[in-house]
């Protein structure tokens, strides 16, 4: 008993040891001497970032096209997926191993969940979709807080930087252009290969901005094995991108109107819609469910983006101002939210279905 408190009083004291080593090596307790383990605070934006200065093809007037960060990661999902599945269904037995026991457990629930809500005819006929799209989501969530997602990458030219600012450096009017210069924040890294960075605990918070940049740059002081710019990362979390659940909430809204219009008939499922039958109370009220279907594609897409996008930028922050222990707890809270995202995607996938499929 007295080894087991011991032990208990130790690992208290461990906890409570690292806890102030984070607090006192972050950003926090840079103003008393600390920072030590303190890295540049990542940079964060809307749109994904391609992972090359340079496009890899055209498609004529829809202009270029770019391999993006959160594209690698939609693939490696895919790729994964792809591969587990294989590794659980190539010796499927009565008696399963662990990855087939796995994918049974899995694949069990949701078609019990799909039936019990759809009925069991029409539960068998959406399951596929509501299982992929579940699997997928939860995937990419799940991989968007692995070592390496948003911390390795290539670092964007301070010129590339100012280019996607709408800021022409080579234009010579430097006088007009220093307060757009001064507002571009640039960051400082050590260099790794030649293409290959990484935002790195204890590299320090070294942050210059635009107008800086031009003057060292102009004058020959850059540091020797330093870069300035903005980190690119090649690895991003699917779902940051708002294309990808926009492009899942896309496909799950046809597929849902396609059972519809299978189910019902043409005049059955548009009736919804455009009802001269029941009056100008029917009629309006068609134009409400019409309105609906735009407003269920928005709400779709955004759920999912916002609340990952959010965790994304919440781990930043944390593992800036707390390193080592801040991302633990809300590791594991992505972890849930993650789940929660797919698990409320498919379900409500499921639940418009059934209706969609129903007379009244």
């Amino acid at each position: 008993m007295p080894g087991i408190l011991l032990n208990r009083k130790l690992l208290v004291f461990l906890a409570l040891l690292v806890l102030v080593i984070s607090i006192f090596g972050g950003i926090l307790g840079q103003k008393f001497g600390g920072g030590f383990l303190g890295s540049p605070m990542a940079h964060i934006q809307l749109p994904a970032e391609s992972i090359s200065s340079s496009p890899v093809g055209e498609l004529g007037f829809l202009g270029k096209i770019y391999i993006t960060n959160t594209m690698i990661a939609t693939w490696i999902t895919i790729l994964f997926l792809s591969v587990f599945a294989f590794l659980g269904s190539r010796k499927a037995s009565e008696i399963p191993n662990r990855i087939q026991g796995f994918w049974e457990i899995v694949l069990e629930l949701f078609i019990t969940t799909c039936e019990r809500v759809a009925g069991k005819e029409k539960g068998r006929i959406f399951f596929p979709l509501v299982m992929t799209i579940f699997l997928f989501i939860v995937t990419a969530n799940w991989f968007g807080i692995l070592p390496g997602f948003g911390t390795i990458g290539r670092v964007e030219s301070p010129e590339e930087v100012f280019h996607h600012r709408g800021i022409d450096i080579h234009s010579g009017d430097h006088h007009a252009s220093d307060e757009d210069l001064e507002g571009v924040r640039l960051q400082v890294f050590d260099k790794l290969s030649d293409n290959v960075f990484v935002l790195n605990l204890g590299s320090g918070q070294s942050v210059t901005n635009g107008k800086a940049w031009m003057d060292e740059h102009e004058h020959g002081h850059e540091e020797g094995g330093k870069k300035a710019g903005l980190l690119v990362p090649y690895f991003r979390s699917a779902n940051t991108d708002i294309n990808t659940p926009l492009a899942i909430a896309i496909v799950a809204t046809i597929m849902i109107h396609f059972w519809g219009l299978s189910t019902l008939g043409i005049f059955g499922h548009i009736g919804k819609f455009i009802n001269f039958k029941h009056g100008p109370i029917g009629f309006f009220v068609g134009i409400l469910e019409a309105l609906s279907e735009v407003a269920r594609l928005v709400s779709f897409t955004f759920r999912l983006f916002g609340n990952i996008f959010a965790g994304e930028v919440l781990l930043i922050a944390m593992a800036f101002l707390i390193p080592l222990v801040g991302l633990i707890p809300f590791l594991g809270l992505e972890v849930f939210v993650g789940a929660i995202q797919a698990f409320i995607f498919s379900m409500l996938t499921l639940v418009f279905a059934t209706a969609a499929t129903s007379h009244h």
